[in-house]
């Protein structure tokens, strides 16, 4: 249950998002969003239905109510994380929307959201005209860029093997169990989970979900990662990882970047991916697991 009590006005109020609200929250989306169909938004929702979230935080986000009618509604996603041998937990603060004639009350929904003083907040998808106003907001950029590799081009460490992981896999040798299921449960959001094994039995997790096909498009020939245990793996795997991937028809990776990245061919972009934080514990690079991107989809 949330610890803070719901907002209200007259007629008006910020309450949770209920399992009940899934309908109402999809046509609210679906109406702000016009590049987005409906069920895109119903199947995210319904991945958060299910899945795990800290215990004592929403589990959708939360919604303006005016006698009973939703009328905005801003989408959370909350999970735990590792700092510094510390638990901590993370939000994604993911879609919103208002409709028009209550758009003066839009900031009940992101005070309420922000107000957890233990709670390390995210916004990854800012769109660029937004940035400054985040940054007035007491938001942090932590990743400045993208990067756009072409890991093909690497070199092929000896005896290197990659392995793709599915939805159903319970072990896999040189990983731990927590490392599986965390590639086990992305390849059944519709990401491409990947094990690299090395000749001496070491193994690291990947993980990358495709590039969105926008409407009229080819598919992009470009994988976007979404989770490694640090960006020096994924450099020393590159050539093993591109080459696998050229068998899906795609030849670049995208990575969350600050800079041009030593080992990897490719170009270095400030002009679209900033990320910002606001909170106790800056995230790291390479982990965008449980986000948006994934749940909902890029």
């Amino acid at each position: 249950m949330d610890r803070y009590p719901a907002v209200a006005t007259p007629k008006l109020r910020c309450r949770e998002i209920a399992e009940a609200d899934l309908d109402a929250a999809a046509d609210l989306l679906t109406r702000g969003f016009v590049t987005r169909r409906r069920d895109y938004w119903m199947q995210g929702l319904r991945r958060q239905a299910a899945r795990q979230v800290p215990d004592g935080y929403p589990r959708f986000g939360y919604m303006l109510d005016h006698g009973g009618r939703p009328v905005g509604v801003l989408l959370l996603l909350y999970s735990l994380r590792t700092s510094g041998g510390e638990t901590a937990i993370q939000c994604n603060l993911s879609s919103w929307y208002v409709d028009p004639a209550f758009r003066g009350y839009a900031p009940l929904l992101t005070g309420i959201a922000q107000r957890r003083k233990e709670v390390t907040y995210l916004n990854i998808s800012p769109a660029t005209w937004t940035w400054p106003i985040i940054e007035a907001q007491g938001f942090s950029s932590y990743c400045s860029g993208l990067f756009f590799s072409l890991p093909a081009l690497s070199r092929v460490p000896n005896g290197m093997t990659v392995e793709t992981v599915s939805p159903e896999t319970r072990a896999i040798d040189g990983l731990s169990g927590t490392e599986v299921e965390r590639l086990a449960r992305h390849a059944g959001y519709g990401c491409l989970s990947l094990a690299c094994r090395t000749p001496d039995g070491g193994a690291f997790p990947f993980i990358l979900v495709p590039m969105r096909i926008r409407r009229g498009w080819i598919a992009p020939p470009a994988m976007q990662l979404i989770y490694c245990r640090d960006v020096t793996e994924f450099v020393e795997c590159a050539g093993s990882i591109g080459r696998a991937l050229l068998r899906h028809g795609k030849i670049s990776v995208i990575l969350d970047a600050n800079g041009p990245i030593a080992g990897l061919t490719g170009i270095f972009s400030r002009a679209r991916g900033r990320k910002y934080f606001k909170g106790p514990h800056r995230p790291r690079l390479a982990d965008l697991t449980d986000t948006e991107l994934v749940l909902y989809g890029p």
